[in-house]
């Protein structure tokens, strides 16, 4: 099994530093769909890279749309063809890919033709069955071929031939956004009404893409969305943020080890909710700031942090991150509202305690999320059961704690394949 041991930081001869982040997953991805509905061609520029993006690449391309990929350039083209998908029949294979999963399954059951997707043994795990029973609700014929609720499936699209649907988001708001996303498919007025409310920062940021595509979306009450009738996805040049959930890692890198950490191009205004992590670090006594050149975050030169009780279910892909920065704080850290987070690429509250317990770190789970007692950690072999974000937030307590040494670290392949790239480079910089 492949291993890397994290480089603690021994001295900070250069304690300020800007880190390159690369695009946002969850932009690109809504980008890419958005543009594929969309009439015309489509650049966009900033795109990432990743496992999860060249899955969703793929499939868009196995469905037979005409794509210009330019990884060098971070730039996809693709031509749309106003909602319609150029083949009536396909496979296609979402690997790992959330995104892929959720938005092309909605996206080919409310379009027409039958097609086959199938994913990874960890996909296939995931909960899919109330987006399932949603699509159905709107006309489409969806067979599991393995086990219910779960891919492999087959889906038979017959357009929407409804004007109301309801969805339960209690495990996925990627569930809702699906929704949202091929909603101008109906051609009529079509009214979403949400079971839950799991992950509405994401929700936020579809629902305006969705509006610099072109498509306008009412909200007339909290738990009700409406897409007006007649609307079609314009086919735009489009620039995808750097990606917050990534620029948190090296944030809370900052935190613990007294230094400046800048990333470009990534403001309190971005469409991620994740850059909610900087705000929370302002509260665990950071210094926090939204320069011209982007958010800066200078840690507390005595490495402590002041612990806290926070409901992160607005921001649940950073709760590993602050797992791991917890062990340095003066207080108990209690995260909630990330009970769903179980179900993810791994069951997270259960890997999080296993890792700080390893670690020499008090932790324990309660019903919707992990509490942890700030201690003396020490070296552990961090198990990361295949997750990227367990292996990029358990990373950051390496440059703080030696002996921290990452099993099978090309699971960030997920989402950021460099990132232990750009975390070396980081790391021998700042000690010059």
């Amino acid at each position: 099994m492949e291993l890397k041991e994290i480089r603690p930081i021994q001295n900070t001869e250069n304690p300020v530093q800007t880190v390159l982040v690369p695009g946002s997953k969850s932009i690109t991805n809504r980008a890419l769909l958005l543009a594929v509905m969309g009439e015309g061609k489509s650049s966009l520029s900033g795109c990432l890279f990743s496992d999860d993006s060249r899955y969703f690449l793929r499939c868009v391309q196995d469905l037979g749309f005409e794509t210009n990929v330019e990884e060098g350039q971070k730039r996809i083209d693709v031509t749309g063809l106003g909602g319609r998908t150029p083949v009536k029949q396909a496979s296609i294979y979402v690997g790992s890919a959330g995104t892929a999963a959720r938005f092309l399954a909605a996206y080919l059951a409310c379009n027409e033709g039958a097609f086959f997707l199938d994913a990874s043994e960890q996909m296939r795990r995931r909960p899919m069955e109330p987006l399932l029973h949603a699509l159905e609700s709107v006309g489409a014929e969806i067979v599991c071929t393995d086990q219910a609720g779960h891919f492999p499936m087959r889906i038979t699209g017959h357009g929407i031939r409804t004007d109301h649907v309801t969805v339960d988001i209690d495990e996925s708001s990627q569930f809702l956004s699906a929704l949202l996303i091929a909603a101008p498919l109906s051609g009529r007025e079509l009214t979403i009404d949400v079971k839950g409310s799991h992950g509405m920062a994401y929700i936020d940021m579809t629902v305006r893409m969705m509006e610099q595509f072109g498509v306008r979306v009412l909200r007339p009450f909290e738990k009700r969305f409406v897409i007006p009738g007649g609307q079609r996805y314009r086919a735009l040049t489009y620039q995808v943020e750097p990606d917050a959930s990534s620029a948190s890692y090296f944030w809370a890198l900052a935190a613990i080890n007294g230094l400046t950490v800048t990333v470009p191009h990534l403001h309190f205004t971005s469409l991620q909710g994740d850059v909610t992590f900087a705000h929370l670090l302002a509260e665990m006594g950071c210094e926090v700031e939204d320069q011209p050149q982007g958010i800066c975050v200078t840690g507390p030169q005595n490495g402590r942090l002041k612990g806290v009780t926070v409901d992160m279910h607005s921001f649940s892909d950073q709760a590993i991150t602050l797992a791991a920065i917890a062990p340095f704080a003066d207080g108990e850290v209690e995260i909630t509202g990330i009970g769903h987070i179980r179900h993810q690429e791994s069951d997270r509250i259960a890997a999080i305690v296993e890792n700080l317990t390893a670690m020499g770190i008090e932790a324990h789970e309660t019903a919707d999320g992990v509490c942890i007692k700030p201690g003396n950690a020490h070296a552990a072999v961090i198990e990361t059961h295949e997750d990227h974000r367990l292996a990029m937030g358990f990373a950051v307590t390496g440059t703080r704690i030696p002996g921290i040494v990452i099993q099978n670290p090309d699971c960030c392949r997920k989402t950021f394949e460099e990132y232990f790239t750009v975390l070396d480079a980081l790391t021998a910089e700042i000690e010059g």
